[in-house]
């Protein structure tokens, strides 16, 4: 894992990432849930080799729900009629594996499914923005448990449904129903099988669970409605939490944590900050205004804090100041990969490839392979780039 750096924090990066040269891409954020893909040797010149397209399939939902690769397959929720529709994908052409559906009658609320398929040894672990939780078979979508999250736990999703994706961690799945006694809850993976139940009582965030250790305990940090909280692992215990209000209770990047510090950001003017965790409780480091995540979670890259708020932010994490910033991409995703950043423009679907450099601005190239409104972030496995706007999905070849 990659730590954060902080005042008077030492910048350490696991040598083991730099050693893989490609990798699936499992869960939400990647491999190592940080947003970084550990693939090697991409070209880097996309003025004279633009990515070649490799396939592309059309989606049906209208909306901004990931994909995930593993197991020589891309999972991804898609909708048709009155049922979300969950697709594997073969990853070597694009056709179709297998699909599982199931109801989803409601109408469209910036289309439907927000999350994305989590793959664990052989089981997909999918959420739909009602709230129902399912584990299929990943290798022939056969139904393993289901689960909802409302009538199991009092769930209660956010103002634009529930968006988060599972965390598996050991033998648990864990999740964020949002209930009154079940802000957070765990299951068996392999059950679905009630574990514990805790939290702060809130409804959640829009955001995905993370692991980490702080102040000496093993935690889950999950953003809720109104504050940044850290859960114990083994109980669901409320270990910490700090105020983080944001308009519409909109907080749904994924905070970046490096002990003992926990990096947030939302956007609607709110900005972000680093918090230190210690003796029980959460205080500001610093805030600014300077990333305001909308919805897509920055990483931690090279040792910079990397994020798109209207502009691509380089920033220092030790200071919080702007290294710089470069206009143009709306409320788009990004993605580390081979000393680059990968950031898509929400608003007309550019793809660009930069430097994750913090002297400058240095791109090498952009693309519009699909254009369009294009909110769901671009990820990297196994050399490809995969990328999705409100009509498609595609693969493009990286190497």
């Amino acid at each position: 894992m990659t730590r954060l750096i902080g005042p008077a924090v030492v910048v350490v990066l696991m040598l083991a990432i730099l050693a893989v040269h490609a990798a699936d891409w499992p869960q939400y954020l990647g491999p190592t849930a940080n947003g970084i893909a550990p693939d090697v040797g991409i070209n880097r010149d996309w003025n004279q080799k633009p990515p070649r397209q490799l396939w592309r399939v059309p989606m049906g939902d209208a909306g901004y729900a990931g994909p995930s690769v593993a197991d020589g397959k891309v999972f991804i929720i898609d909708h048709a009629g009155a049922n979300d529709v969950v697709k594997a994908i073969d990853f070597s052409n694009g056709s179709q594996v297998w699909e599982y559906t199931y109801a989803d009658t409601g109408k469209a609320n910036y289309g439907f499914a927000r999350a994305t398929p989590v793959f664990d040894d052989g089981m997909l672990y999918t959420v739909s923005r009602l709230g129902v939780v399912n584990c299929l078979n990943a290798a022939n979508g056969q139904k393993v448990w289901s689960l909802d999250m409302k009538s199991q736990f009092g769930g209660r999703g956010p103002k634009w449904d529930y968006a988060n994706s599972v965390l598996i961690d050991g033998d648990k799945c864990i999740l964020v129903p949002g209930g009154p006694s079940a802000t957070v809850a765990a299951v068996n993976k392999h059950t679905g099988a009630p574990i514990w139940k805790g939290g702060s009582g809130e409804i959640g965030g829009y955001s995905t669970p993370t692991k980490a250790t702080l102040d000496g305990r093993e935690q889950y940090v999950v953003f809720t409605e109104g504050h940044v909280i850290g859960v114990d692992v083994s109980s669901g215990q409320l270990l910490w939490k700090y105020p983080w209000k944001t308009n519409y209770d909109v907080n749904a990047a994924t905070p970046i944590v490096g002990a003992p510090y926990v990096f947030i950001t939302s956007n609607y003017g709110v900005g972000c900050a680093l918090l230190q965790v210690a003796s029980g409780k959460a205080t500001q480091a610093w805030m600014n205004k300077a990333i305001q995540s909308h919805f897509n979670s920055p990483i931690f890259y090279k040792g910079c804090l990397w994020g798109i708020s209207g502009n691509l932010v380089c920033m220092d994490s030790r200071t919080g100041n702007t290294l710089w910033q470069q206009g143009g991409f709306e409320k788009g995703g990004l993605v580390g990969v081979d000393g680059c950043i990968i950031a898509v423009n929400g608003g007309d679907g550019d793809v660009v490839l930069c430097d994750a450099e913090p002297t400058g601005y240095r791109e090498r190239g952009r693309i519009k392979p699909l254009g369009g409104q294009s909110w769901t972030a671009p990820i990297v496995a196994d050399g490809k780039l995969i990328i999705r706007n409100k009509e498609a999905l595609a693969c493009l070849d990286l190497m």
